[in-house]
């Protein structure tokens, strides 16, 4: 149970950080790499090519023209979940749109601008079609979040 998360630069690893986190307490192992699609192209290639058989997903996030996704998903029929980073000139939407508008016949995932956490929940969910201990672990992560808002429910009527 691996999941590669490539970004376009060091500076987006916060973004990714609580979703890597999530992923490493479902006991799925986690390679982070920070390669860009335009100024490390054959380290890429070769990082894509290394993974190839023992990867289950990849997660890529990128900002501004966010061409790593789909770069990835070029060269790789792993899964492939765009993470748009918000980038300075148009908060995000570069990004994303970018990440969204694939081809056809080159298909990304693409969750929320900046929610490494959506994305790790993206990977995950399509890892527990063959892992049954991550769908445990999912069931167990929706029911948290449900109990927190009934909490919170019951909390605010005092």
């Amino acid at each position: 149970m691996k999941i590669a998360v490539i970004m376009g630069s060091k500076s987006d690893y916060p973004k990714l950080e609580s979703g890597i986190e999530l992923l490493e307490t479902f006991g799925i192992e986690v390679v982070a790499r920070a390669l860009s699609a335009h100024r490390t192209p054959n380290q890429l290639s070769a990082f894509i090519k290394e993974i190839e058989q023992d990867t289950d997903v990849i997660i890529a996030a990128a900002g501004k023209a966010a061409h790593l996704p789909g770069v990835i998903a070029a060269q790789t029929l792993i899964p492939v979940v765009g993470l748009p980073i918000k980038s300075s000139t148009l908060d995000g939407l570069d990004s994303l749109l970018s990440i969204v508008q694939m081809p056809p016949g080159i298909p990304v995932a693409t969750v929320t601008i900046d929610s490494g956490l959506n994305a790790a929940l993206m990977a995950s969910q399509i890892m527990s079609i063959k892992y049954p201990k991550i769908k445990e672990h999912l069931i167990a992560y929706r029911k948290e979040m449900e109990e927190k808002v009934i909490e919170d429910d019951k909390n605010l009527r005092g």
